[in-house]
């Protein structure tokens, strides 16, 4: 849902004159600026990696439920699979910026007794080791899908049923709920401008989207 919503943006976006979108199946989006590339393995970009250079910034959004998941399991498909993709694009785009959908909560010791927060925090941490120009670690909460996505149908599936809960949160906790179109344009402003930190909680997703 966060890959839609960025996508969409993007297109409507002037900043972005050219977006590629990597991923099993087509987006299903016809535009001027898109273009796509079908692709299975995502720990092997070997076959594709000739058309990864020459991009500013990569926004990346895959990301696994750890819900019913192993440490092993969950790392391979957390900290393996986007260190290894970002360590190809690195190394094809030094000059890009390079954003990753992490969450609120992460654990930067990688220290703490949630499973999915040191993953995530490891991967934070050692994304920040790689030679790319910048890299934002975007820690998104409760997120209001305010743009006309299609979200994939197991996911909406959930999310139909959990929504209800978000625009209360946002009135009772407002530095935990962000819309879907904030969180977007986020990303494409940090990409344009920087920001003075590395860690993207709620508070600055707001900041940003608004530059």
């Amino acid at each position: 849902m966060v890959g839609e919503g960025v996508l969409y943006e993007c297109l409507q976006n002037d900043n972005v004159d050219e977006v590629l979108v990597i991923g099993r199946k087509s987006c299903g989006y016809n535009n001027p600026k898109l273009k796509e590339i079908i692709h299975a393995d995502f720990f092997d970009l070997s076959a594709v990696s000739d058309k990864l250079k020459g991009y500013n910034a990569c926004f990346f959004c895959m990301g696994v439920s750890a819900l019913g998941m192993k440490e092993d399991e969950y790392t391979r498909l957390t900290y393996m699979l986007t260190l290894g993709f970002a360590s190809t694009l690195a190394h094809l785009n030094p000059e890009m910026t390079f954003c990753y959908i992490s969450g609120a909560g992460t654990d930067s010791s990688e220290k703490g007794r949630q499973m999915w927060a040191r993953v995530k925090g490891r991967t934070e941490n050692d994304l920040l080791k790689l030679p790319f120009k910048r890299v934002f670690n975007v820690r998104p909460a409760g997120i209001l899908t305010t743009l006309p996505v299609k979200p994939g149908m197991t996911y909406y599936k959930t999310y139909k049923y959990a929504s209800w809960i978000l625009p209360v949160l946002k009135l009772i906790a407002p530095n935990y709920v962000t819309t879907l179109k904030d969180l977007a344009l986020a990303m494409i402003n940090v990409s344009v401008s920087g920001y003075s930190k590395n860690v993207l909680e709620v508070t600055d997703i707001k900041i940003l989207s608004n530059h």
